[in-house]
């Protein structure tokens, strides 16, 4: 690139952290304030607490499986439009649940549920927007970046919950659709922020600037062809793994955990301050993981990421179910361990697929990672059950292992994930 172009990359890339950090602190909302009571929504439409945990399992794997038509589009038509696509998806997700509640039907706001995962996948694939424009010393920063921005919107979103619930009541609406209604408009509010100001698109303007044009046969790979195309590459293998495996650890002991702290007695009131302790380990510290993944290496960044979920699920294993503290600090760290996978195991597959090809790759990781975690949490329950609390985190420290040997192996030797 000539210096003219480089300072226009450099003044878009600004352009672009800034709009995507807004988007994913309104997704955020969306996505906490809808999460936050769907399991109890569910339970009320049901009118059993069996079938609760099917509304987050309908989310995630909706979040997985959209994840291929997004990305497809982005490759065809760039960020702008992909994001869009999942943002508009979302809201008409969470007006569908809406509609179940006043109809009463289960499936359809399981359907609901299944659409408002467009939420994930789009704030999911925001942080690889981050990166196209991104140089390479810096990919890790901005990705964590805008992941850091979730924390916001994450945190704010629970909080509504109560007025979103009174504004329902007054319609003559479930107070429990309440939250879905806010989270359709802070929706429809991402997609026109994303629509008016992620200009110009950040994948296509990388494209116009690249020394070597892009292969239109490879921008429209196959998912299996796209795993193949990570998996072909030491880097490819070991950022795909890092992210699979965190994120289906944080999945399988995060959701059971408010279980097991209640089997001790917690309160709601306790049991809601551990799981946003928790969420403060995924995001807060998220800038300082992306500027360690820059320094040190994504390679060996990925190895501390394998020791801090080992240790975190020693911490939470061994918490009886009356020590909130010790699983609230276990939980902490798991989301860091989580934060540590996530944003180098990303940039690593980034940064082993050619250019051309990183739209359908990155929707390839994320559907990948999607499916683990909710085969993951789906199991969970099972082995809670034979296990006990300590048995699930042991199982899931299984997990880890592979994880650590790769990393372990990877960390020292010499190649782009290492600084």
């Amino acid at each position: 690139m000539t210096g003219s172009q480089q300072e226009q990359a450099r003044h878009v890339q600004r352009r672009t952290l800034w709009v995507l950090s807004g988007s994913q602190i309104l997704g955020g909302v969306g996505l906490a304030i809808g999460i936050a009571v769907g399991s109890l929504l569910a339970e009320e439409i049901a009118g059993t607490p069996a079938v609760a945990g099917l509304a987050s399992t309908s989310s995630v794997v909706g979040a997985a499986l959209i994840a291929v038509p997004v990305s497809r589009v982005m490759s065809r038509s760039g960020r702008r439009a992909g994001l869009v696509l999942g943002y508009v998806a979302a809201v008409v997700g969470a007006l569908v649940v809406v509609a179940a509640s006043v109809a009463g039907s289960l499936i359809l706001m399981l359907a609901g549920m299944f659409l408002l995962g467009a939420g994930t996948t789009a704030g999911f694939q925001a942080r690889f927007a981050a990166t196209d424009l991104a140089e390479p010393q810096s990919r890790g920063q901005a990705l964590s970046l805008v992941v850091w921005a979730t924390t916001i919107g994450a945190v704010l979103g629970p909080n509504l919950s109560e007025p979103a619930g009174s504004m329902a009541a007054s319609l003559g609406l479930a107070r429990l659709s309440g939250p879905f209604l806010i989270s359709a408009v802070i929706f429809t509010l991402a997609a026109l922020l994303v629509a008016t100001l992620l200009r110009p698109d950040p994948l296509l303007l990388a494209r116009d600037l690249a020394t070597e044009p892009s292969d239109p046969v490879q921008a429209n790979l196959s998912v299996r062809r796209s795993l193949a195309a990570i998996v072909s590459t030491v880097d490819g293998r070991l950022g795909l793994l890092a992210v699979v495996a965190s994120h289906s650890v944080m999945v399988a002991v995060m959701v059971l955990s408010p279980i097991h702290l209640g089997h001790g007695g917690a309160t709601l009131t306790v049991i809601g301050v551990v799981i946003s302790v928790h969420i403060a380990g995924m995001y807060a510290l998220s800038p300082v993981v992306g500027w360690l993944a820059d320094r040190l290496g994504r390679r060996r960044t990925i190895l501390i990421g394998a020791v801090v979920l080992a240790v975190a699920l020693v911490v939470s294993g061994t918490a009886p179910s009356h020590s909130a503290g010790q699983v609230g600090v276990g939980l902490f760290l798991l989301g860091l361990g989580w934060s540590f996978g996530l944003i180098s195991g990303s940039t690593l597959v980034t940064e082993s697929v050619p250019a051309g090809v990183r739209p359908q790759a990155q929707g390839a990781s994320d559907l990948t990672m999607g499916l683990c975690a909710g085969v993951a949490g789906a199991l969970a329950g099972p082995v809670l059950d034979l296990g006990g609390y300590s048995g699930l985190n042991l199982v899931a420290g299984v997990i880890v292992v592979p994880l650590f040997v790769m990393a372990l192996r990877a960390g020292f030797s010499p190649g782009r994930g290492t600084a």
